[in-house]
């Protein structure tokens, strides 16, 4: 297998490092032959059995937006009914979606009734089917970030009442939804461990058996 040259391994790595979740966007809009080449990135990922189950629905109108905004809400506010004292105020002061400004959203299902692939693979664990479309999400992220793009994945969201309002077949199951646009500000560093969230382990947890 080739390998690529050390320059080559220094910015992917820089590139790794600089992909941060984005929740603070322009609105400027992003060019269409642009985000086309970002979502090509989809082509080249790998999936269980060749079965790319990954589905997309572009989230445009004022209506579908409005309606993934309010489930956020929701969704947001029991999340902070979960957490009590300094927890409570620390979440409360996060912003944890772009949703409002974002120019491009993306919601990305994973269809768990595709024959393509003909079940190779998932038979025995069907849930690669969905570890396939974070799979491709990861290299379409990658690639938006090397073109100066930000994406920012909302997970606080009610995944059955989003499907409903996006009126997708029921064999779609959400596994991310996507802001997708030109960021306020870039970090090396993830927004929550800014706020004190949490801190990023410093190294891979592995044991030995």
């Amino acid at each position: 297998m080739q390998a690529f040259p050390s320059s080559f391994q220094r910015d992917l790595a820089d590139l790794m490092r600089w992909r941060r979740d984005v929740r603070r966007f322009r609105k400027d809009p992003v060019d269409e032959a642009l985000l086309r080449q970002c979502l090509d990135a989809f082509l080249m990922a790998p999936s269980v059995g060749l079965s790319e189950p990954w589905r997309g629905i572009r989230v445009q109108s004022d209506t579908a937006r409005q309606a993934a905004l309010e489930n956020f809400k929701t969704a947001n506010a029991e999340a902070l009914a979960g957490y009590d004292g300094d927890k409570a105020r620390l979440y409360a002061g996060l912003k944890l979606s772009g949703m409002q400004d974002a120019p491009v959203q993306l919601a990305v299902f994973c269809d768990d009734a595709t024959g393509k692939g003909a079940g190779l693979g998932a038979a025995t664990m069907p849930e690669t089917r969905r570890y396939s479309v974070v799979s491709a999400i990861n290299l379409f992220w990658l690639a938006a970030r090397a073109r100066g793009i930000g994406v920012g994945w909302v997970s606080i969201l009610d995944p059955d009442q989003l499907r409903q309002d996006l009126d997708t077949p029921d064999t779609w199951e959400l596994v991310g939804y996507l802001c997708v646009g030109w960021p306020e500000e870039t970090s090396d560093t993830p927004e929550l461990e800014r706020a004190g969230w949490e801190d990023r382990r410093g190294h891979l947890p592995v044991e030995t058996r």
